[in-house]
């Protein structure tokens, strides 16, 4: 089912990528035109969207006259410095008010900025009226406890041991180190200690860990219970995250896949495992399937435990777009199988098939066209051996000849 109503604003991220991705098919088919018709066909945007964000691109760089993005954000940096001295007026009117009664102490001072932070923010009054913020702040805080004295300094031990042994070091053996110096300390205030730091001890023939779990984190229930099944497109997601080694280093990977009918409706690649490698995966699967004219209140998003995809910003955007968000059980294997499939068939028929890769750039366009294969031409015995975009239009289809058919008997002769 497809829709032909204007889509909305294109995601900063993904004009960014078509016109990396444009640029670096350019280097292959020696035609920008066609290089742009390529990507564009694959991405979702008409070609002349993506051309003129490739001349946007060339403007920036100077290859093109035209006013550049810097000089847009210098005229943005204007009205923004205007909004700024008009708040600094507003601060200074309602300051003065508030101190003709009396002298500015600070004990006035902080007063005033409790009763204005809501409305103008402690930093900016701070700066407008000469005070020291961390004047403001060391008033409201508390005394730190005893612990959390002792702690800042076994930081700075911890790290110190862990710098001098080659960073190899675990817990067990910086704890034993640290009494070793006279440090008594215990165990699991090391082991505490280096999660915050983010410190871990050398691994020996272990893949390279792309879950992180935060145990503090609150998680949502395992809606899935390990049973990948969905009656219809948009019912049931899958999603989960995969590493390749390349030349420049590791290269990260984000699928989000529809269960209904296996087709991967977002995905992301990038440097980093940060929050954002799952979001822009995200952003790609709600943008298209909204485009598609496709209704997502309801759907369940299912992943695994990943502090990516418990962070804030991730689950505000599923609960903005109506998405029930569901979390593998600690322990089991098996409980984000259908993910780690796709990861696997990725592996398989693109990493190792058509490796070794220099960096992001390759592996970036690889994948679009590894991803447009995917959907559109791979045959899937579970689905009767057809790709899965095809599998999605028989079912729309069947559903509307359904509809007709309940349509033609409810009718009177």
């Amino acid at each position: 089912m497809t829709d032909q109503r204007r889509p909305g604003k294109y995601p900063d991220e993904l004009r960014e990528r078509a016109v990396r991705m444009v640029l670096e098919a350019e280097r292959h088919t020696g035609s920008q035109w066609e290089a742009i018709c390529s990507v564009a066909d694959k991405l979702g945007p008409t070609p002349e969207t993506v051309r003129k964000w490739v001349r946007r691109v060339e403007i920036d760089e100077g290859q093109r006259p035209g006013l550049t993005s810097d000089e847009r954000e210098r005229l943005k940096a204007l009205e923004r410095e205007n909004r700024e001295l008009r708040r600094a007026n507003e601060i200074l009117k309602s300051a003065s008010a508030f101190f003709a009664a009396g002298a500015r102490r600070p004990s006035t001072m902080i007063a005033y900025i409790d009763a204005h932070r809501d409305r103008f923010g402690v930093e900016p009054i701070c700066r407008t009226l000469q005070f020291a913020p961390s004047t403001y702040w060391s008033a409201k805080r508390r005394p730190r406890s005893a612990r959390s004295l002792r702690d800042d300094e076994l930081r700075i031990e911890i790290v110190r041991v862990h710098r001098e042994n080659f960073g190899v070091y675990g817990a067990p053996k910086i704890w034993a180190q640290l009494n070793r110096e006279g440090h008594r300390v215990a165990r699991c205030t090391v082991e505490r200690l280096m999660r915050d730091l983010g410190l871990r001890g050398a691994v020996r023939g272990k893949p390279r860990r792309t879950t992180i779990v935060d145990d503090a984190a609150e998680r949502p229930q395992d809606l899935v219970d390990r049973q990948f099944a969905a009656t219809a497109p948009n019912r049931l997601w899958v999603a989960d995250l995969t590493y390749v080694r390349t030349w420049s280093g590791f290269v990260y990977v984000a699928f989000i896949t529809d269960v209904f009918s296996r087709r991967i409706v977002g995905w992301q690649a990038s440097r980093s495992l940060k929050t954002d490698l799952a979001l822009h995966a995200l952003e790609q699967a709600i943008w298209d399937r909204n485009r598609a004219g496709g209704d997502l209140d309801g759907l369940v998003h299912h992943s695994d435990r990943g502090v990516q995809y418990l962070s804030v910003r991730y689950t505000e955007r599923l609960a903005d777009n109506g998405v029930v968000n569901s979390v593998g059980s600690r322990g089991d294997s098996y409980d984000n199988a259908l993910a780690e499939s796709i990861n696997g068939l990725y592996k398989t028929e693109l990493v190792r098939n058509k490796g070794p890769w220099r960096g992001l750039d390759d592996l970036e366009l690889a994948t679009l066209e590894w991803v447009d294969w995917f959907n559109h031409r791979r045959l899937f015995h579970e689905l009767g051996r057809i790709p899965p975009a095809e599998f999605e239009d028989l079912h729309y289809r069947q559903q509307l000849s359904g509809r007709e058919a309940e349509t033609h008997t409810n009718t009177p002769a």
